[in-house]
């Protein structure tokens, strides 16, 4: 790691507030498994869920609940599964692709390289995206555990504080 990747990493909150959003027509809070592997991971890692959503796979609702949730000042970045695919219901993507400012192309990328090695060639048929939105992160992952846990374990707890860190700065007027 680069001496200034480290220090920004030392510089990065402890404590990342995230708001988990489920985009499912089927999901419940009793079989949410994608939110609730969400949650523990985030938590694991020091982290603090303030807000737990569940939402019908509606391109209007998803955005709805979305830009309510960046409007709250208590949610440093939001993780959303489900919705992420190609069929008709699927619209995570284009909602989130609309409302992000600054796209961190590499996200998905790697995300779907990593979930070659684990599932073949069915990793180009995820669209996971992350990006900034105004000062905060909106991560969008498919709706599967495995997929959810893949991409948290590789991507998103070991950056995220980082991200945050990234994206307040300018607000601080750093």
């Amino acid at each position: 790691m680069s001496e200034s990747a480290h220090e920004h990493r030392e510089s990065a909150p402890e404590t990342v507030r995230v708001a988990v959003l489920t985009i499912s027509d089927t999901r419940t809070p009793e079989n949410d498994t994608g939110g609730d592997t969400i949650q523990e991971l985030m938590q694991a890692a020091g982290h603090e869920v303030v807000e737990r959503t569940i939402v019908r796979d509606e391109a209007s609702a998803i955005r709805t609940v979305l830009v309510n949730l960046l409007a709250n000042a208590e949610v440093d970045a939001v993780i959303t599964t489900g919705g992420t695919g190609i069929s008709a219901r699927d619209t995570t993507y284009e909602v989130v692709d609309r409302m992000i400012e600054k796209r961190l192309d590499g996200f998905g990328e790697i995300f779907r390289m990593l979930s070659y090695e684990e599932i073949g060639a069915a990793a180009i048929l995820s669209r996971a995206i992350a990006g900034a939105v105004g000062t905060k992160l909106v991560a969008s992952l498919p709706g599967s555990r495995n997929a959810v846990r893949l991409a948290m374990e590789k991507l998103l707890v070991p950056e995220l504080a980082h991200v945050v860190f990234e994206l307040r700065k300018h607000q601080e007027g750093r």
